[in-house]
């Protein structure tokens, strides 16, 4: 298998919500919700960087598609990453997630590696670290 990850799909509880999370708090590109003449196919599609979305699709939705019985989530089942240039940036992203509704696990701290970051959980629970690495140099 060659890596050409382009899509990471949260299952959400309700999608509007997470619309809102994502669009209006955090500020990502969208063209709203989509497909919602298909039966479970109502989704939308967030731009992460050239060649990679974030989709949020209701976990019902998901759940049928896969033909997997609908479970309990699980917060510390994955957790998606999202890294700054620097420590403010760490602070500047956590306070934005917060006034969006974010549920802040780890408030922003020095790391056991000489990073500095910090969690927090969207409305529908999935993990999110934000962070800082010195060894690591990204633009913006």
């Amino acid at each position: 298998m060659k890596p050409r990850i382009s899509l990471i799909t949260l299952g959400v509880d309700d999608l509007e919500r997470s619309l809102r999370f994502y669009r209006d708090g955090l500020g990502l590109s969208t063209d709203g919700i989509v497909g919602e003449q298909f039966e479970n196919g109502a989704v939308a599609f967030f731009d992460l960087q050239p060649g990679l979305r974030l989709a949020v699709w209701p976990r019902k939705s998901l759940a049928k598609d896969s033909g997997l019985p609908l479970g309990a989530p699980c917060a510390t089942e994955i957790s998606l990453a999202h890294n700054v240039s620097s420590r403010a940036g760490v602070d500047e992203v956590m306070a934005q997630a917060k006034a969006a509704g974010a549920v802040i696990v780890k408030p922003a701290q020095d790391t056991f590696w000489g990073g500095y970051a910090g969690y927090f959980q969207d409305p529908d629970g999935h993990l999110w670290e934000v962070a800082w690495n010195p060894e690591v140099l990204l633009e913006g």
